[in-house]
């Protein structure tokens, strides 16, 4: 079979970070990095799944809602990844996940999604664990521009 293209990107390399993964037609897959892959620090599954509920439905109820194809965790736990439509710019997409992150890092109260019903395992969730990936990407993705989304951009 052939290789797919997220596994010819070197993983020893990368750092947290948004990347544009890959182009598909009409729409733009982001790898949104929050940790070091192989790096033994990994989203612990409760910390992962509130993020995913929060980024999610911060995503789909932005200006760009329209725009969101899918928000979802990297199987790896070292990010998540956002499909959005070409018509949104890498800035927007930028913009967008900054303030989905800093939506995620001041979020108080019931987390959206969470009961019996709407949630396939609603019992694990971490809300200060989200909080803090949240908080910890927002100082990383100060200053960020489109030129960085770039795999092959020289990163500190």
């Amino acid at each position: 079979m052939k290789k797919i293209a997220s596994f010819t990107v070197n993983h020893d390399t990368l750092k947290k970070g948004i990347y544009i993964s890959r182009v598909d037609g009409d729409v733009i897959t982001y790898d949104v990095r929050v940790k070091i892959p192989n790096g033994g620090d990994y989203l612990g599954n409760g910390a992962m799944h509130t993020f995913e509920h929060l980024f999610a439905t911060y995503a789909r109820n932005s200006a760009y809602e329209k725009d969101v194809i899918y928000v979802g965790p990297m199987g790896c736990r070292t990010g998540f990844y956002l499909l959005l439509r070409d018509n949104v710019s890498g800035a927007d997409a930028i913009s967008l996940i900054v303030e989905s992150f800093d939506f995620i890092s001041k979020f108080e109260g019931n987390i959206p999604g969470t009961n019996k019903i709407e949630c396939g395992n609603y019992l694990e969730h971490d809300l200060e664990g989200a909080k803090a990936v949240a908080e910890d990407m927002l100082s990383v993705l100060k200053g960020y521009t489109e030129e960085m989304l770039d795999y092959g951009y020289e990163r500190a």
